[in-house]
C-alpha cells in the first residue's frame, strides 16, 4: 500500500530543470533507497517530498491526499514525515538531550520534564544515554547520527528521510547506520535513504531508484541495476562487471 506518491514532479531553480517530471511510489514499510550521480536531483527530490521544497508543477500523496493544497497544515505534516539532514543539522550549543526535545517543547508544547522522559527513551534505543549531557562537538559522526535519528523519531514519525547518511563517516560507521536502519524496519517505519555508496544500499534494501538529469530511470535491486544495462550512465556508475 502506497503511503507517499509523487507525481510529474517539476522543480526549477531559475532556468534549471532539478526535476523533470519524477513519478515515485514508496510502499509503507520496508526501505526505499534513491542513488544517481552527482546532480541528478536527489536531494531537491526528498525535500520536496518533505515539503522543504514546493515543486513547480505535479502532486504529492500523503495516504492518497494531496499535501500541496493550502488546507493542508505543513507542520503536522512535517511531524509524520522525519528528516535526517546530510551532516545532521544539529544546534551546536544544544547538548543532545535539548536538540531531541527542542521540537516537542517548541512545536508541540510539551513541558520540559515529559519532553524530557521522551527524549531519554531514544537515547537509551541508540545507546546514548550516557551521552545525553553532550554536545555536538564532544560526539563522534556515528553518535551524531544516532542523536539526528532520535530527534526525528521522538516526533512518532511515519516515514524517516535520511539524506546520505553515511557521507562523514568511515566503513565500520556506515555498518552501524545500516544496522539502525534496520532498527527502523523493526518498529515499522517507513525509510527513504539517499546515498551514493553502492555497498551501503545493497546492504539496506533490495528496491532501489536509480535517478538521472532529474528523472528516476531504472528501479530493482543493485545486482538488477548494475548488471549491463542500455543507459551508458548506469553501466558507468555502478561499473557493469561489478557483479557479473
Amino acid at each position: 500500500m502506497a503511503i507517499l506518491q509523487a507525481i510529474g514532479l517539476v522543480k526549477r531553480f531559475d532556468d534549471h530543470v532539478v526535476l523533470n517530471g519524477v513519478d515515485l511510489t514508496i510502499e509503507t514499510g520496508g526501505t526505499l533507497v534513491i542513488m544517481g550521480p552527482s546532480g541528478c536531483g536527489k536531494t531537491t527530490l526528498i525535500r520536496c517530498l518533505n515539503l522543504l521544497e514546493r515543486p513547480d508543477q505535479g502532486q504529492i500523496l500523503f495516504h492518497g491526499e494531496s499535501v500541496l493544497s493550502k488546507e493542508i497544515d505543513i507542520r503536522l505534516y512535517r511531524r509524520k514525515i522525519g528528516f535526517v539532514f546530510q551532516h545532521f543539522a544539529l544546534y551546536s550549543h544544544l547538548s543532545a538531550l535539548d536538540n531531541i526535545t527542542l521540537a516537542l517543547r517548541k512545536l508541540q508544547g510539551y513541558g520540559r520534564e515529559q519532553a524530557n522522559e521522551l527524549a531519554r527513551r531514544e537515547l537509551a534505543y541508540f545507546d546514548l544515554s550516557a551521552h545525553e549531557h553532550k554536545f555536538p562537538a564532544q560526539l563522534s559522526g556515528g553518535q551524531k547520527q544516532r542523536v539526528a535519528l532520535a530527534r526525528a523519531l521522538v516526533m512518532q514519525p511515519e516515514i524517516v528521510i535520511l539524506d546520505e547518511p553515511t557521507s562523514a563517516l568511515d566503513p565500520l560507521m556506515s555498518q552501524e547506520v545500516s544496522l539502525l536502519i534496520k532498527k527502523l524496519e523493526a518498529r515499522n517505519i517507513t525509510t527513504v535513504c539517499v546515498t551514493h555508496d553502492i555497498a551501503f544500499a545493497d546492504q539496506i534494501s533490495q528496491n532501489v531508484v536509480f535517478m538521472f538529469q532529474g528523472k528516476i530511470i531504472a528501479q530493482g535491486s543493485v545486482a538488477d541495476l548494475a548488471k549491463a544495462s542500455a543507459i551508458p550512465e548506469m553501466n558507468w556508475f555502478f561499473g557493469k562487471k561489478r557483479y557479473e
